[in-house]
């Protein structure tokens, strides 16, 4: 099912997806793809993104009927595509469940100026540490 999802052929995150590139996978289901961080900032370090193609939270809109792999056939911009992201959170607490984690942060950074390298919707998630505040 997910090679019919929306891709950007030039995104390194759609690339994972489609399994060109390699990755070291923690879980995979029809709408989300979740992987170890190539250069972790804590003991504990995925990420957890959509397989559909979306640039940022600032993609992410409601739509009318349930964000599935099927609706995401085309721009997921057009269909509506914020129940992914509930789904993703759904996933991020049960992985976090399964790997022992108690408490834990979950990041996304939205443009350049907040240190978006991949233009993927991407949440980081950290643990195995103290997290100091402010972040950055």
């Amino acid at each position: 099912m997910s090679q019919m999802l929306h891709r950007d052929p030039e995104c390194l995150f759609c690339k994972i997806v489609a399994g060109d590139i390699p990755s070291n996978k923690v879980y995979e289901d029809e709408l989300c793809y979740a992987f170890y961080d190539i250069d972790p900032q804590a003991p504990i370090h995925f990420l957890v993104i959509p397989k559909t193609h979306i640039g940022s939270v600032a993609e992410v809109i409601e739509g009318p009927a349930p964000y599935t792999a099927e609706s995401a056939l085309s721009s997921p911009i057009t269909t509506g595509n914020a129940a992914v992201v509930g789904h993703i959170f759904a996933v991020i607490a049960q992985l976090c469940k399964d790997l022992g984690l108690e408490s834990y942060r979950v990041v996304s950074n939205i443009g350049d100026q907040a240190g978006q390298s991949v233009k993927h919707l991407h949440f980081h998630v950290l643990g195995g540490r103290d997290m100091t505040w402010p972040p950055g």
